[in-house]
């Protein structure tokens, strides 16, 4: 006979006795006594009657958080384990199925050198598939709701269907709901599904807004949430990309490289910019698409020249972000934003040092290829960062109308060309003084003077007139009725 193991992991299936399987019942009937993590169960009341039932349900009345509960459950059963005829530990559903005490259990034994034995049992997985008469393939993800209802974004992706376990009362449900309302639309349709394979199986068919106010929710509910529409995935619209650069796909995709496409990064960044700076979301969701195209061809050009991949990037970004957030991530309190700037640079330094670049200088890493401007603008942020400034904004101003007389002054084009640079540097630092962004600004007057203009020459359309010919007081009568608009 084979010796007997010294933890017997055991599942008691998603419903009543009926649903144990022979070999469940077969090691229940030969074992004198039984752990179960709860006696909250349909199954429990048609247990063998020669056998000791034990719970941890007591656990859960002494200790707030389930996470201290599982491991109360795990050192106790591990502890079992030790005594001569060892333990029957046995779970609702499947012991390896959205079970946490299972899986740390046999992890641990394993470590340990003990014998395990899985018996296994139907999960909550195949009696809500049935409530649902749904297949889980091609791709369904499956979730537990005392994760997802810690998180700020769902975590899979929304255009296929997902099942969130375990939302096992209304207070989970209304945590899950926040979260998935960051993606969802408020009457996105769902279906909670209550006690699978049990007589008192129900599905409701909600509103996501409303999931946290059914009155039939419990211990075994779970949430199944439909997909929105098609193609709202980043995975699928990574596909699309691959697609177009692929073999069958499209030859203009298939001939692009980085070099080729930098002038499309940069325009569509800059088209970006113009919709916040028109405060147009609708146009700002088309532009940011149209951005992402461009991030995402890269990404595809990258992989398949072996040079790195999206997952490569999304790893990078995460790691940094996390790292530079320590008064998030860490321990470190940072409360002022200025503060959060400064430690960010010295993060930066010592992750360079770390990974044994050459030191850079403060302003190393600022684009030259960005607008002038903004150049000037980063330049004297990052120089005020280390106490590289005027210690107020008198002395800015002074500086400009020093500049401006140099300028005036100025005899040579080279010269001329010189101290303008000089005057918008200034004018660029007097902006931050001020709290304005100098693109932002400039390209919001420009477009002012666009807009005037404009109405310069549709006045001179309505006469039938050369713009040419009108006089400048004509052309500043306009302007200035423009301007009142």
């Amino acid at each position: 006979m084979p010796a007997t193991p010294a933890i017997t992991l055991l599942g008691l299936g998603p419903g009543g006795p009926d649903l144990l399987t022979r070999r469940a019942w077969q090691v229940l009937e030969s074992a004198s006594e039984v752990w179960l993590r709860t006696a909250q169960h349909p199954a429990v009341a048609g247990l063998p009657e020669n056998i000791a039932v034990q719970s941890f349900d007591s656990y859960y009345e002494e200790e707030d958080d389930f996470v201290v509960v599982y491991e109360r459950i795990v050192a106790e059963v591990l502890r079992l384990a030790e005594r001569p005829g060892g333990v029957v530990y046995a779970v609702p559903g499947h012991p390896l199925v959205a079970e946490a005490t299972g899986s740390e259990i046999l992890r641990r034994a394993l470590e340990n050198g003990l014998t395990v034995e899985v018996v296994e049992g139907l999960s909550f997985l195949e009696p809500t598939w049935t409530a649902l008469t749904a297949d889980p393939l091609p791709h369904t993800s499956i979730v537990d709701a005392l994760d997802l209802m810690t998180a700020h974004h769902p975590p899979f992706p929304p255009s296929y269907p997902a099942l969130i376990a375990q939302v096992h009362s209304n207070f989970v449900a209304g945590e899950v709901k926040i979260t998935l309302m960051a993606l969802y639309p408020d009457e996105h349709p769902v279906r909670l599904v209550h006690a699978a394979g049990t007589p008192q199986q129900l599905v409701e068919d909600l509103p996501l807004h409303a999931i946290d106010q059914s009155a039939h929710t419990g211990l075994l509910t779970s949430l199944y949430l439909p997909p929105l529409a098609a193609n709202t995935a980043f995975e699928d619209f990574q596909e699309l990309i691959a697609h177009l650069r692929a073999p069958e796909g499209c030859p203009w995709d298939r001939e692009q490289d980085h070099q080729t496409l930098r002038p499309n990064l940069m325009e569509e960044a800059f088209e970006a910019l113009a919709a916040i700076d028109a405060d147009d979301p609708a146009a700002l969701r088309e532009e940011l698409g149209d951005l992402l195209l461009q991030i995402v061809l890269h990404a595809q050009i990258a992989a398949e020249y072996g040079e790195f991949n999206m997952s490569d990037i999304l790893l990078g970004i995460h790691t940094k972000l996390v790292r530079r957030h320590p008064h998030v991530f860490g321990d470190a309190d940072i409360k002022d934003a200025e503060k959060v700037i400064q430690n960010w640079e010295k993060l930066k330094e010592q992750e360079r040092k770390a990974n044994g670049e050459k030191v850079k200088g403060l302003l190393d890493g600022i684009p030259v290829a960005m607008p002038a401007l903004a150049v000037a603008d980063a330049y004297q942020k990052r120089a005020a960062r280390v106490g590289f400034e005027w210690p107020e904004i008198r002395g800015v101003w002074d500086k400009l109308d020093e500049e401006l007389a140099e300028l005036k002054a100025a005899q040579t084009p080279e010269h001329v060309a010189e101290e303008m640079g000089d005057v918008l540097f200034v004018v660029a630092n007097l902006a931050r003084w001020l709290k304005v962004d100098p693109e932002t600004a400039l390209r919001q007057t420009n477009a002012k003077f666009s807009t005037r203009f404009a109405a310069i020459e549709a006045e001179a359309r309505r006469q039938n007139r050369e713009l040419s010919s009108m006089s400048l007081e004509e052309m500043d009568a306009v302007w200035n009725k423009a301007k009142g608009r």
